[in-house]
């Protein structure tokens, strides 16, 4: 029996057509096995694809997979922001809280309604922030990614950092070196293979007031182990770089609140942006929000016998 499923392809953190993150969404995914979500993952060949599934038990509202296109991931940001706008705007919702399961566990998303548009606010998963990595990785490290070790920040350790899905965090003092970074892919999937991580976010700061809201983030998110060259725009690499800001102390924070606005995807002409919110309780992260915009760049229909 053949079934008519609704396809969205929706460029995440930006109100820009083809700029952001794009990622593919299947909002009726009811009935579609494993392996033909994989088959559509990497026919769309985004970096993820969300399939978003009716669900049966009161205490989530959808449950939604994702899928690189090579293999299905726990959670992750920007498609997670895609799934909502494009459920939101078929529904016609309200501002409203969603529960939706993931491999990350049950999370809220909350659908913000906006001048005939929505805002997506998605709260992460759980934190972890693991101690630096030896001395060998991180030189094996600069090497992958053709950087010395000078262009490195001193104050910030390179380390593990989750919300749900790990990354590691790498912080360089220049915009020019974040650029030019041209990495030996083969060699970061070896690396990810031995400590358990399969991204590698480098990110610069800018803060120069050291006034907490102008803090800004650029960044670059690497992936190659689950066929992620470069990520766009990373959800789930920003928001574990607010919960590792705070872990070690790298930024003031404001009443209880670290709050920064991240920026990618400039060296591979898809920029965009979201807001990252880290609630603080008495010196540690305790919950992390990532907020994102987001826009339909084309929609569709495919007709797959289930």
């Amino acid at each position: 029996m053949n079934k008519i499923f609704r396809l969205y392809q929706v460029d995440s953190f930006t109100k820009e057509k083809f700029t952001g993150n794009p990622a593919g969404v299947i909002t009726n995914a009811d009935g579609l096995s494993e392996l033909q979500m994989q088959k559509i993952a990497r026919e769309l060949n985004n970096s993820e694809t969300a399939f978003i599934f009716n669900s049966f038990n009161e205490d989530y509202d959808v449950h939604i997979r994702f899928f690189t296109p090579s293999n299905e991931v726990p959670i992750c940001g920007h498609a997670t922001i895609a799934a909502h706008y494009s459920r939101a705007l078929e529904n016609q919702l309200d501002s409203t809280r969603i529960l939706q399961k993931t491999g990350a566990g049950i999370l809220p998303v909350d659908i913000i309604q906006k001048d005939n548009d929505y805002d997506i606010v998605m709260t992460q998963g759980k934190i972890e922030v693991e101690e630096p990595l030896n001395q060998e990785y991180q030189e094996r490290l600069f090497h992958a990614l053709g950087i010395s070790k000078e262009e490195i920040r001193t104050d910030c350790p390179i380390a593990i950092a989750s919300t749900g899905h790990s990354k590691v965090m790498i912080g360089v003092t220049k915009l020019s070196t974040l650029h030019n970074i041209s990495p030996n892919l083969s060699e970061l999937s070896s690396i990810s293979q031995e400590i358990g991580c399969n991204g590698y976010y480098v990110f610069t700061l800018h803060n120069e007031k050291q006034n907490i809201e102008t803090l800004q983030v650029n960044g670059r998110m690497f992936a190659p182990a689950i066929g992620i060259s470069e990520d766009p725009v990373t959800g789930n690499a920003n928001g574990p770089l607010g919960a590792y800001l705070v872990h070690y102390k790298l930024v003031p924070i404001h009443n209880s609140e670290l709050v920064f606005e991240a920026v990618q995807g400039e060296s591979i002409g898809r920029k965009g942006r979201m807001v990252v919110k880290v609630i603080v309780l008495e010196g540690k992260p305790i919950e992390v929000k990532i907020v994102g915009q987001a826009v339909v760049a084309f929609s569709s229909t495919i007709e797959i016998e289930c």
